[in-house]
């Protein structure tokens, strides 16, 4: 696993999710170096981490938990961890949490997930393509689609053609690109499904972190994790610090930094441990 550690003081753990990397983070690392520890992971499989294949590696929801748990447990971080969570990010930083309760003293989420898809919400045809079909994964790993597109159709404010390299640049081949659609082909939409019991059990537990500080940031224009995901996170944490914004997509870091790194500062220094 590859790692961004920079800066000193209280750890704020960064997970990203797919097809993204920890370069997603770079402004938030940016705005936060000078007073707090940022750790930020990559995936394996994903950014500059080693890409296994599959007789060499589980790409599971469960691997993930246990890759961040060996990583922080290797760091001493001591008790006082933020979570920060994006996408896949959600699921697996809460899959760890249930194991690490009383270290998390702090969360920051964007447009994510700790629970199943809710009931209201259709699955995206783009990810059931890619999910359950020879098609999608022909599509994900021979021409880099789901990479490519999200650089595309997960912001609102277009992004410079550097920034959109940078996203793409781990996944330049079919064998680069296995994580990707490993990801997509875990997501859990019911109880026979691997990672269905992990996520169940941090849907459970999500609201007992409604005593504690939290900063959600959303984009509403989120094709997969809109309204719906949005309003089980407000639902299971009311207290919680929101920023909402209706001209922002999946990649809302990308779209309003200018506007949530400060916030996201703001609310650290507001609630310090």
């Amino acid at each position: 696993m590859s790692y961004l550690d920079e800066g000193r003081g209280d750890p704020v753990v960064m997970l990203h999710g797919n097809p993204s990397w920890s370069y997603y983070w770079r402004k938030l690392v940016l705005g936060l170096r000078d007073k707090y520890r940022c750790i930020v992971p990559d995936h394996v499989g994903m950014g500059l981490s080693d890409k296994p294949a599959d007789d060499k590696y589980l790409y599971t929801l469960q691997s993930r938990v246990l890759d961040l748990d060996r990583l922080l447990d290797s760091l001493n971080l001591g008790d006082n961890i933020t979570l920060a969570v994006h996408d896949w990010g959600g699921m697996i930083g809460f899959g760890w949490a249930l194991k690490h309760h009383a270290r998390v003293k702090r969360l920051v989420i964007l447009n994510t997930a700790s629970f199943p898809l809710p009931a209201a919400k259709a699955m995206p045809w783009q990810l059931k393509l890619g999910r359950d079909s020879r098609l999608g994964t022909g599509l994900i790993r021979g021409f880099n689609a789901f990479a490519a597109g999200a650089t595309k159709h997960g912001v609102l404010q277009p992004m410079s053609p550097a920034v959109q390299r940078a996203y793409v640049a781990p996944y330049d081949s079919w064998a680069n690109r296995i994580s990707t659609l490993r990801f997509v082909q875990d997501i859990p939409l019911s109880p026979g499904d691997r990672a269905w019991p992990l996520v169940d059990k941090a849907q459970k537990a999500l609201p007992s972190f409604a005593d504690r500080p939290a900063f959600i940031g959303w984009g509403l224009r989120d094709f997969v994790f809109d309204r719906h995901f949005l309003e089980g996170f407000t639902s299971a944490l009311p207290q919680a610090e929101q920023r909402i914004f209706g001209d922002a997509g999946h990649y809302v870091l990308e779209d309003k930094a200018d506007a949530l790194v400060p916030a996201i500062r703001h609310f650290l220094d507001e609630h310090p441990l």
